[in-house]
């Protein structure tokens, strides 16, 4: 059964809150724009500064971006009528353990000879910092 829409005042209020977001977003990252743009013709300014220039304002631009990007897929999806649908997940089929052929040999053993040096190398430092502990 497809949701119901949302009440006008709940759209609206929404509406206003990104609006609002989007541009408090938007007069602080050029607030901090102008800030560097002021260190940047200072005397000891750099070229970064330069940089966080011009960076600032993207920054700012960034959420009216992603709202409207969410907008269009939105579109896309209730034009697709797939906006309500959720996939279902596939179900899990059991895989039986895997028998032993006739005639096949069963490993001697896990470790090659490398890992158990390897291992018992471990084991010493192990009983070494147990006993420095005590």
């Amino acid at each position: 059964m497809p949701a119901s829409p949302p009440p006008a005042a709940s759209l609206w209020g929404r509406r206003i809150a990104i609006v609002a977001t989007c541009l408090v977003s938007l007069l602080v990252c050029c607030g901090l724009a102008w800030w560097q743009w002021d260190r940047f013709t200072s005397a000891n300014g750099t070229f970064q500064n330069l940089g966080y220039v011009l960076q600032w304002p993207l920054f700012g631009l960034f959420p009216a971006f992603m709202f409207w990007r969410i907008r269009q897929l939105r579109h896309k999806a209730e034009a697709e009528g797939t906006a309500d649908e959720r996939p279902t997940p596939a179900p899990v089929a059991e895989v039986p353990a895997p028998r032993p052929r006739p005639g096949a040999q069963a490993p001697l053993s896990d470790e090659d000879e490398e890992l158990a040096a390897y291992n018992r190398y471990l084991r010493e430092l192990n009983a070494r910092d147990q006993q420095a502990a005590e």
